[in-house]
């Protein structure tokens, strides 16, 4: 059995199974298209609400304070190692199923289930954690231009009731990072008896993506490009208008919690990273993935870093930093400062940026799952292509739909932690996947290929479980009893249906 469940899949089989007429995906996808998902992957929550906390940090973190920018670095330096890794994957096996599909061809069937279990996290956990900040955006920007969205439509129960609690403790002073759940808590109405508190905004955000990638990967790629143009012109403007209330004394002291407070604010803006590694899930619909998916990996990646660390830079030298724990950091500077109509340009651009984010993330997902279907380790009817759109309509479908369920009642805070350990853990793998190829298939052409293997790939490694490390004890908890379940599902079921025959 310990044989079976290690066996590999070479990678021509992979690529010959990918050329059935029947299961090929439109091929539309140009190097600028890749590189603007990518940047419209990455550049979203992270740099719009996590960036708060990981700044000012909270009971149970030190916050980096002026010293983020030291964190986006550090954190900047171990993708970069990674994106490395992945770029010489994405050439080398151009096929939507990702680190799946890499450490099924490495590592093994076992390893290559628990990998796409655990990328669920990335991409529908970390959907959700998404949605859930859009919703709060949006529903701050429809309240600047005056349209009143009730309050217990746009945040989660359990948020509601952790707001009651806050205030109660503070005598009934309602801190504004707290403002929207209170608020759906006194005004929620009751049915039944029983108290109605539902992120409906989040639901029909993510519905409405599913949609549209349902309808075409080309027109999603040119809805992508334009929330890409948008937020990139909200964030320059941010920096343009921001730099003139900048205060050198806010920058002091710059590492208030010392390494500490740097290095746990590192592991938690990871988040504003994951992203980059959902290009290649883009593989088998763009038109040259050899060229295209290196450039889109790397470039993207450099581009957002440079973006975030001028961003990180003008919104602590605006604000002290330990006033910024809230859930709309870079809009609450404005405020913070009396410029009340830059803070509504900078919601609006937030919106725009997590929706890009939203439908980079929405389009990964299902295809992990359609990759995994083709494998036989999912129902065959998960690897079903539209007929005239040529997209994988129906992973989309149920990806969409769980996800917007979840979004309606979920907390934001635990989704984001579950989301980053469970993407460092595919990036750990994806890098040991890299040296075993060069190890057993030194020959294979490779159009790009990772400089100073074996240590680039081992830095990649060392860089995330440092990253894992500073994540709270009872994140490491929640992401091991996910992979046991994932583990259980593919015993009882993966297992047996495998197409993959002999070792």
């Amino acid at each position: 059995m310990i044989r079976r469940i290690f066996r590999t899949k070479s990678l021509d089989a992979i690529l010959k199974e990918s050329e059935a007429p029947e299961r090929q995906l439109r091929r539309a996808l140009g190097a600028f298209d890749i590189v603007m998902l990518g940047i419209g992957a990455i550049i979203g929550a992270g740099i719009f609400a996590t960036i708060g906390t990981a700044v000012a940090g909270d009971a149970l973190r030190p916050g980096a304070g002026p010293a983020i920018v030291v964190s986006f670095a550090l954190t900047a330096v171990a993708c970069a190692f990674c994106g490395l890794c992945y770029a010489e994957f994405a050439s080398l096996v151009p096929i939507s199923g990702s680190a799946y599909t890499y450490s099924y061809a490495t590592l093994g069937e076992v390893v290559a289930w628990i990998i796409g279990w655990d990328l669920i996290i990335e991409y529908a956990v970390g959907n959700v954690a998404v949605a859930i900040a859009w919703a709060a955006y949006f529903h701050q920007l429809c309240s600047g231009l005056g349209v009143d969205i009730p309050a217990w439509l746009s945040v989660d129960y359990r948020s509601a009731h952790q707001a009651a609690e806050v205030v109660a403790a503070a005598g009934g002073v309602v801190d504004p990072s707290v403002a929207l759940p209170y608020q759906a808590w006194v005004t929620r109405p009751t049915l039944l008896g029983v108290p109605v508190i539902l992120n409906a905004l989040a639901a029909v955000i993510v519905m409405a993506i599913t949609w549209l990638l349902i309808i075409g990967v080309r027109e999603s790629a040119r809805v992508n490009n334009i929330m890409v143009a948008l937020k990139l012109m909200v964030l320059l403007f941010f920096v343009y208008a921001g730099v003139q209330y900048v205060r050198p004394e806010n920058w002091s002291p710059f590492m208030p919690n010392g390494f500490a407070g740097v290095w746990v604010g590192a592991s938690l803006i990871f988040f504003a990273y994951i992203g980059f590694d959902a290009i290649s899930t883009a593989a088998e619909e763009c038109r040259r993935p050899s060229r295209d998916l290196p450039i889109g990996i790397l470039g993207s990646l450099a581009i957002c870093t440079l973006i975030y660390i001028v961003v990180a830079m003008v919104l602590t030298g605006m604000v002290p930093w330990h006033q910024l724990g809230v859930a709309d950091p870079l809009a609450a500077a404005f405020a913070y400062v009396g410029s009340d109509a830059s803070a509504g340009v900078v919601a609006f651009g937030a919106v725009a940026s997590m929706t890009a984010v939203l439908l980079v993330f929405q389009y990964g997902q299902p295809r992990i799952f359609f990759s995994m279907s083709r494998d036989g380790l999912l129902p065959a009817y998960f690897s079903r292509v539209h007929p005239r759109y040529r997209t994988p309509h129906i992973t989309t479908f149920w990806t969409g739909v769980v996800v917007a369920a979840i979004s309606a009642v979920a907390n934001i805070n635990e989704i984001v932690e579950l989301t980053n350990i469970g993407t460092l853990f595919a990036f750990v793998l994806v890098c040991i996947g890299v040296i075993v190829l060069r190890y057993r298939e030194p020959d294979r052409p490779r159009a790009f290929r990772v400089p100073l293997v074996p240590l680039i790939p081992l830095l990649g490694i060392a860089s995330c479980l440092y990253l894992m490390a500073g994540l709270p004890w009872v994140t490491w908890v929640r992401f091991g009893g996910w992979l046991l379940v994932g583990l259980f599902l593919y015993i009882v079921y993966g297992y047996r249906r495998s197409v993959l025959k002999g070792g």
